[in-house]
């Protein structure tokens, strides 16, 4: 027998333990030569970044003819709408219930030790072949018109070059960012335990886990109750049959990984196969509620606790954005944060935005440890709107005959 491999949000624990005590019993230069290496791998980050949004959104819209006009247009709409919907309410809901437990006096010692740092013994910069806005907007104009122009007015060639260069930076994100983000997240303990930050934000982190697990199970029920609505089906029932597919996505934390479950899931909600067989892969890589949840309640709490202005007219374009930037993220772990972080400038601001910077790294810590009940509630969304397409794609039949 091999050996059982220990999974990322074990080795993230481990990372943060280590972290912590290397920050409170370790003497200044070990610390310094942990956030050395964590340095490190933080300016290949950056320099991967790019790349990662380029390859992703690109590959994602090329690949989004595969279905025929109003049936992908219904599809992305529900899923685009969806993601919209609930990272709007997640916002709100984290804005009013959090400062219930993100005191004035925390916020205050917060904010003493802002100006205390580990400083590295040198950095290394890797400039980015690509700026962010560079990357997204070749990725839109790639992608759009791969989608539409391949095996008609160009050949495969382009689109099989893109497909494949995504597939190299999934093999790096596999092979080399996500098995070191341990030693990332612990760099970045070691300063925030150093400098008297670590337990202040430890107090609450646990209360917003919570509230986003509410969040999530709160939503699914409303997509299913929606989508029983429609189809005139026992939305409890819906829900059993899900089972299965969320639980295979909370061990896997894939949503691609959890495909082949989640079409039995659909079967058994009496969705078409034809139906089937094109909304469960193409919303496992465009509907991410789940994900967006997450991502939007941790960012709330981060501007929160650093006393950075956050309101709807800065998180709704994050949330629109992001909506798009995600479609086809990794089914590594932590690919839709990681594709997240160009994006976080929008909420966090120019000063505290920057891709590599620590609340960017608190941001892959908060999220990854959440990470598999997101995929988990991605997918099983996915089958919610499955429900209702096939109740779109039966009167289009009808109406024919």
């Amino acid at each position: 027998m091999g050996k059982k491999k220990i999974g990322l949000i074990i080795k993230l624990i481990i990372a943060v333990t280590l972290g912590v005590l290397i920050g409170k019993f370790m003497p200044l230069w070990f610390c310094r030569a942990v956030v050395t290496i964590s340095g490190l791998f933080s300016s290949f980050l950056k320099f991967v970044i790019p790349l990662m949004i380029l390859a992703y959104i690109a590959s994602g819209i090329a690949d989004l003819s595969i279905g025929a006009g109003k049936l992908l247009f219904v599809t992305v709409l529900l899923a685009y709408g969806s993601t919209l919907i609930c990272g709007s309410i997640s916002f709100l809901v984290a804005y009013n219930v959090f400062p219930n437990f993100i005191s004035f006096e925390t916020v205050n010692e917060i904010q003493k030790t802002s100006g205390l740092v580990v400083t590295t013994f040198f950095e290394q910069n890797i400039p980015p072949i690509l700026d962010t806005i560079s990357s997204v907007i070749l990725a839109f104009i790639l992608g759009l018109c791969l989608s539409t122009m391949k095996g008609q007015e160009i050949g495969t060639t382009l689109y099989n070059a893109v497909k494949d260069f995504s597939i190299i930076i999934n093999k790096i994100l596999r092979v080399v960012i996500v098995p070191l983000l341990p030693i990332y997240i612990c760099g970045t303990f070691v300063e925030m335990t150093y400098s008297g930050k670590t337990f202040l934000l430890l107090s609450v982190l646990y209360k917003i886990f919570l509230v986003i697990l509410a969040m999530q199970f709160a939503y699914l029920l409303v997509q299913f109750l929606i989508a029983g609505s429609i189809s005139k089906k026992n939305p409890f029932i819906l829900i059993k049959n899900q089972i299965p597919g969320y639980l295979t996505a909370l061990s896997t934390q894939s949503s691609a990984a959890t495909i082949p479950v989640n079409l039995k899931c659909a079967e058994r909600d009496g969705i078409c196969e034809e139906i089937r067989n094109f909304i469960v892969p193409l919303c496992a890589n465009i509907h991410m509620c789940g994900s967006i949840i997450t991502i939007v309640c941790c960012a709330t709490a981060v501007c929160l606790m650093y006393n950075i202005p956050i309101g709807l007219e800065n998180v709704v374009p994050f949330i629109m954005i992001l909506g798009v930037a995600m479609v086809a993220s990794p089914g590594a772990p932590g690919g839709s944060i990681m594709t997240a972080l160009p994006f976080l400038h929008i909420v966090f601001g120019k000063e505290f935005g920057d891709p590599n910077g620590p609340l960017c790294a608190i941001m892959i810590a908060l999220y990854i440890t959440q990470d598999s009940f997101g995929t988990a509630c991605n997918v099983s969304g996915d089958n919610a709107i499955g429900v209702i397409v096939d109740v779109f794609y039966k009167k289009l039949v009808k109406q024919k005959k």
